[in-house]
């Protein structure tokens, strides 16, 4: 198991070691252990998503006030999907920027996300199952969202005619956001992430 970090602060990519055989794979898809060595902390599990999307589906781009906001560590069990990450935090130096990884039942990679950071994904696939823990349970009071066609992001979703929710077509984008208040600020996330780091076990 491998952990390498992107270019945005607090996101990182994970390669597992798949064994295989005749008869199928094996492979850890998360170990505590390993997390927490490399990200600093442990994640706090308190709840287990699945989605599944039809070909051409976006779900995002989600996050979740600061404090607690939401981390999440993201895998494709079945089909393929790009995931993306989007640095929305004021004040952060890639502030605007995003990342994206394909997720696949192949690769069998996984992404984390810390607290403050955007989370999408395109399905590439039929039946594209999606699993992720979070650190925190879904609360509708601090749940938002950024268009993700927002043309000043400009994300490749490698899909042609991108279809979405109702909710996330409605959207602010990025800019509207920040107008609004809404966004997370880069301060607050890492004075949140050193709270996290300071309260794990040594």
């Amino acid at each position: 198991m491998k952990f390498l970090p992107t270019d945005i602060e607090g996101a990182w990519v994970m390669t597992p070691t798949i064994h295989g055989d005749d008869r199928g794979a094996f492979l850890e898809w998360y170990r505590s252990d390993s997390f927490a060595e490399a990200v600093g902390h442990p994640l706090a599990l308190v709840q287990a998503n699945c989605s599944v999307s039809a070909r051409g589906i976006v779900r995002g781009i989600h996050f979740a006030d600061v404090p607690p906001g939401q981390a999440k560590y993201v895998t494709c069990v079945s089909g393929r999907v790009l995931d993306v990450i989007v640095d929305i935090r004021v004040g952060s130096p890639t502030f605007g920027s995003w990342t994206s990884v394909v997720l696949d039942s192949h690769s069998r990679r996984a992404v984390y996300l810390a607290e403050g950071l955007g989370h999408g994904f395109a399905s590439l696939q039929d039946d594209s199952t999606v699993v992720y823990l979070c650190s925190e349970g879904y609360d509708p009071r601090r749940e938002r969202e950024i268009h993700p066609l927002d043309p000043a992001l400009g994300i490749d979703w490698q899909i042609e005619e991108p279809q979405l929710s109702a909710k996330d077509a409605a959207a602010p984008t990025l800019a509207e956001a920040s107008a609004q208040g809404i966004l997370p600020h880069a301060a607050t996330c890492r004075e949140y992430r050193d709270h996290l780091a300071a309260e794990s076990p040594r």
